[in-house]
């Protein structure tokens, strides 16, 4: 199945089927970490034929996804002379295809590349729609740009190594599209169970469809893109509290996402049946559903750092019931200090 993503200025097509056979008349370098190289690295040379092909391994985390690798993987571009006309093909999850997408924008100014996504959120999500970046001391993704692949391939094979919290670390993702767009599909994900192949597979092109018409929409981010942020917010302030090494980003996500559904119910957005459904199906997959947030105040500030916050307004994108949306930046303090006062107690599931 090919699902098209047209740009003002690009387009390109993210492939959902078995990874076909790729013939390149130029240099390709391949970005990976040793566990994903261990396991696919392999096949995925099967199916390529290249003028030159190139490997270079950068550590497995979120923890690494700073400027030191970056610059690592941009000297082993300079080790291997590509030039303008070379190819970098991204094979892991989202930390592999951010930095790779990153290296391929600055390198000579730009290079092509190409994201073969091999975890469920990279393949639902971080794969799509161009954002690339790092990770510094004060946030998340704070140094990157915005970077269109010129293909993706999605190959449910890639899933089979994944472990178990990885996977469902990627459905926190799938939740999220269904809260914010589709409301048909959020009912499908309450009664289907998506450790079944056909139920996987439908997940991941229902999800690809709904982000595909978003970046589409607003490739860079200036107003409906920023949708696909719910539950970001707060998950962001979370991994950076936690030195992106307490959860993986699917459980931050979820946990955000638990977060914002309060803010949004506190302001009469959402119901009390609706706000009960999303928890539900975020404990179907044993998703976290809650952060002991330690300090109030610095929990607060550490929103501004924020890509979404401009003129000093935190940026909120919260549900207007389960298949739509508001964004707004002008939520009161008290109110948004009201929500994390309930996460600073012993957490009590059924509050």
């Amino acid at each position: 199945m090919l699902i098209d993503i047209n740009l003002p200025h690009s387009k390109y097509e993210i492939t959902i089927d078995t990874l076909p056979n790729l013939t390149f008349d130029r240099k390709v370098l391949i970005v990976t970490n040793p566990k994903v190289g261990g396991f696919h690295l392999k096949y995925l040379l099967q199916k390529i034929n290249a003028k030159e092909i190139y490997i270079v391994t950068l550590p497995d985390g979120e923890n690494y996804k700073n400027m030191q690798n970056l610059e690592f993987l941009l000297d082993r571009c300079f080790d291997h002379r590509l030039d303008r006309k070379s190819l970098l093909i991204a094979l892991g999850g989202g930390v592999i295809g951010d930095m790779t997408g990153f290296a391929s924008s600055i390198y000579q100014r730009g290079v092509d590349f190409i994201q073969i996504p091999t975890t469920l959120l990279s393949q639902v999500d971080a794969s799509v729609g161009g954002k690339t970046g790092v990770n510094n001391k004060f946030g998340k993704n704070l140094i990157g740009a915005f970077h269109q692949p010129k293909a993706v391939y999605i190959d449910t094979y890639f899933l089979r190594t994944l472990p178990l919290r990885e996977f469902v670390s990627g459905i926190a993702e799938v939740i999220k599209m269904a809260v914010v767009f589709d409301s048909e599909f959020f009912k499908w994900l309450e009664i289907n169970d998506l450790s079944e192949d056909k139920n996987l597979e439908y997940a991941i092109k229902r999800s690809i469809e709904l982000k595909a018409n978003v970046v589409s929409q607003d490739e860079k981010e200036a107003g409906v893109r920023a949708s696909l942020n719910y539950g970001h917010t707060f998950c962001h302030v979370i991994e950076n509290f936690t030195n992106y090494s307490t959860y993986l980003h699917g459980e931050a996500v979820a946990i955000g996402i638990i977060m914002a559904n309060e803010l949004a119910h506190s302001l009469g957005f959402l119901s009390d049946d609706e706000k009960q459904k999303i928890f539900n199906l975020i404990k179907k997959y044993n998703l976290p559903t809650y952060y002991k947030v330690e300090n109030i105040d610095k929990f607060y500030e550490t929103f501004f750092l924020d890509k979404k916050s401009s003129n000093s307004k935190i940026k909120f994108i919260l549900p207007n019931s389960i298949g739509s949306y508001i964004i707004s930046d002008d939520v009161n303090v008290d109110d948004i200090k009201k929500v994390l006062e309930k996460f600073t107690d012993i957490y009590i599931e059924n509050d």
